[in-house]
């Protein structure tokens, strides 16, 4: 069951009066929902602004003092304080993502109008492009550490008068460094609760304010960055006090059985250093393949910090941290699920293209990417890549293209020319010595917007560099497939610009050609080739001379294998609250059970290991709970597209062998294609402002981080110097990112 038929069937259930009154029924509730959300979360911050103050330490220790004991348990006021709160949001999303509906959303603006989250801020600085929205987003932040180390300061300079006086200037340095050592611990703590959620690709608070991970992800680089820094601090303090004294090697080395545990706080510290050295840009760039295994430690990290901390201070960050396992958990499942891959083709510029396998009831929309493996050129590694074709003959397959750049993405077409040779043998009817064997892949995703915001501009303007391309064909294909199915598309006037270095990556226009006939969009091509300065094209033919593929091939053999559903923008939301609800319930009653007849029989001290039992609460409760609707969940699934099983024939897929050197008449009057020379973007964007008059343009980009500036800075210029009411307001979308 998907998004669309459950809200057909809320519908449905209702009394039986006028459409009307039952979508104002769906309207109200979805407005109810929206205002308890917010006051949930207003409700949660202002909690984490009262976290400094010595007040609320004296209220969680008189509560946990209380619940000590009981079924609650030490951890019980605490995490229904910090972590109850984002359990709720996110429990609360799922009706609400249920009720939005998809296509109710691509409605027509009355007039054009700025958007915070569109109106590029800053485009120079360190942080890359940051909206307005974004800015307001950092302030907060910014606002937030100034608090807490303003209370901080003067609680412990009052702390240190009460304390006076010293005996010795030492005696002072060592309890100074203390105090401060745990007030940047606390800062930490509150800062890692808001670490976790960025990184849940599939994370429903991230699909509730219409997030993608590859956005989120920045956001959890810069939350990683302040975290780690005021951890370093903390454990700087604390190694300084410790020297002074004169036994740092003891105390790194002690594990307390009720008080802090320092040696689990040094082997945390030690996997968060590592996790955030190897992150840094001049190593992750270089040496990708390190910064993905060592962030693996996140595991050691989080352990080690529960034993650390115990489990008051753990119950703070437990929420976000017990969300991300959620989505952890789907991902593993998800990705363990081999995918056929349908047909394969290796274009010229080292560009592959994959066509892969999908059941009927995964949405997969355009500005949507996926993880993708490859077990033929490696059992581990995995990356992200954009969905290049989504619509068409796309019920049942979707596409990808893989630039080849580097040892894994040469394997993949290495292996794409042997099968390619060895079909060509097996279709000549030659008998082959060895066994057939496809290539196989496992695929985690999709991800992507919540809202379709490619379809609610009239006009649109799609930047790329390279193969940046990819995601803007997939924007292509499914505006033309709404247009031919009469489904709510805005879209009227689209124009590309595309800078490459040779004309070699031209075939991909071939991509477009297959879809481009009888649609009503006036579509413009502006392809800038900048390291070369003779076009290789007949003028008078239309024709690329390097259009055809080096290698393809349709696979003869479809096993019916595709995705899973379990992870994905937009699908299955009632599953999903299925799974998420009655895992953290089954997590509470596990608590509970633990406090009842374990920890209160035998009143266990507060300590290491009161931390470690209630993280093992958390990781049972996923693999039992969780694994249980999962399973079901997984059934369901298959039960489902047995009932709707599909063979892929050779003919409903594009075959890559034909003939597709020649556009079609009307994409090539529509191409111009300059050689030798970059675009000159302000000049596009004031011809676009003189043209187009008073409407909204959607600007998305998808190229290097230098293409992504200056197209920001175009907008963000002619939005600031829009003196004319009749000049068009720009909007500002990326879609390039990085891990």
């Amino acid at each position: 069951m998907d998004e669309h038929s459950a809200q057909e069937q809320l519908l449905l259930v209702l009394p039986s009066v006028n459409l009307e009154k039952k979508c104002f029924f769906l309207s109200s509730l979805k407005w109810i929902l929206t205002i308890v959300t917010w006051l949930i979360f207003i409700t949660w911050v202002v909690l984490a602004f009262l976290f400094p103050l010595n007040l609320t330490y004296e209220f969680i220790l008189s509560a946990t003092s209380f619940s000590s004991g009981t079924f609650l348990g030490l951890e019980g006021p605490v995490f229904l304080l910090f972590s109850g709160p984002i359990l709720l949001i996110a429990f609360f999303s799922i009706p609400y993502l249920i009720i939005s509906g998809k296509d109710q959303k691509v409605q027509e603006k009355k007039a054009p109008s700025y958007r915070l989250c569109t109106f590029p801020l800053l485009v120079d600085g360190p942080l890359g492009v940051v909206s307005a929205a974004e800015f307001i987003g950092i302030l907060l932040f910014a606002v937030y550490l100034v608090w807490c180390i303003y209370i901080y300061a003067i609680q412990n300079l009052s702390s240190v008068k009460d304390e006076s006086p010293f005996t010795t200037t030492t005696q002072k340095i060592c309890y100074i460094l203390d105090i401060w050592g745990f007030s940047l611990a606390q800062i930490g703590i509150i800062l890692l609760a808001f670490l976790f959620i960025p990184i849940a690709r599939g994370s429903i608070l991230l699909r509730l304010i219409d997030i993608p991970f590859g956005h989120a992800a920045r956001y959890h680089v810069w939350l990683g960055h302040l975290t780690m820094l005021f951890f370093t601090l903390h454990g700087l303090c604390y190694v300084i006090e410790w020297s002074l004294q004169g036994d740092l090697l003891k105390k790194m080395l002690e594990w307390q059985e009720s008080d802090t545990a320092n040696l689990a706080g040094v082997i945390g510290l030690t996997a968060g250093l590592l996790m955030w050295i190897t992150s840094l840009p001049f190593v992750r760039t270089k040496y990708f393949e390190v910064f993905f295994y060592t962030h693996q430690l996140y595991i050691i990290f989080v352990i080690f910090l529960a034993l650390h901390v115990g489990v008051i201070f753990f119950s703070i960050v437990a929420g976000t941290i017990f969300l991300y396992m959620l989505d952890r958990f789907l991902r593993f499942c998800q990705s363990r699920k081999t995918v056929d891959i349908v047909s394969a083709t290796c274009f010229p510029g080292g560009i592959v293209e994959l066509v892969l396998s999908k059941p009927q009831s995964l949405h997969c929309d355009a500005l949507s990417f996926i993880f993708l493996q490859v077990r033929e050129a490696s059992l581990l590694q995995w990356h992200p890549f954009s969905v290049s074709s989504v619509s068409g003959t796309g019920e049942h397959q979707f596409s990808i293209l893989i630039k080849t750049f580097g040892e894994w993405t040469q394997n993949i077409e290495e292996n794409i020319s042997n099968v390619s040779a060895v079909i060509e043998l097996y279709q000549d009817g030659i008998n082959l010595q060895s066994p057939f064997r496809m290539i196989t892949a496992s695929v985690e995703g999709p991800y992507g917007h919540e809202l379709p915001h490619h379809l609610m501009y009239e006009k649109l303007v799609l930047v790329a560099g390279g193969i940046g391309i990819s995601p803007f064909l997939a924007v292509l294909s499914d505006i033309f497939h709404r247009k031919r199915q009469g489904k709510p598309c805005l879209v009227k006037n689209i124009l590309i610009v595309w800078a490459v270095k040779t004309s070699n990556h031209l075939s991909l226009l071939s991509l477009i050609n297959r879809n481009f006939s009888n649609i009503e969009v006036n579509l413009d091509i502006l392809i800038y080739v900048t390291q070369q300065s003779q076009p290789p094209l007949d003028e008078e033919e239309g024709r690329l001379v390097e259009f055809k593929a080096t290698n393809s091939f349709v696979s003869p053999v479809y096993k019916g294998k595709t995705m899973s559903v379990l992870v994905g923008t937009g699908n299955n939301n009632i599953w999903f609250g299925i799974y998420l609800i009655s895992t953290t319930l089954g997590f509470i009653a596990v608590v509970y059970l633990l406090n009842v007849f374990y920890i209160n029989p035998k009143d266990l001290s507060l300590g290491w290991y009161h931390g470690l039992l209630f993280v093992i609460c958390m990781v049972v409760s996923v693999l039992i709970f969780g694994g249980l609707v999962v399973g079901i969940w997984h059934l369901s699934e298959r039960k489902m597209n047995g009932e709707d099983h599909h063979i892929i024939e050779h003919n409903e897929i594009e075959h890559p062998t034909a003939d597709k050197d020649c556009l079609s008449q009307d994409l090539y009057t529509s191409t111009t294609i300059r050689y030798g020379s970059r675009p000159d973007l302000q000049e596009i964007f004031e011809s676009i402002s003189e043209r187009w008059g008073h409407v909204d343009v959607g600007v998305i980009v998808c190229g290097p981080p230098a293409l992504e500036s200056s197209v920001a800075k175009e907008c963000r210029s002619l939005n600031l110097m829009r003196t004319k009411h009749y000049r068009p307001i720009f909007h500002f979308h990326s879609h390039s990112f990085s891990l």
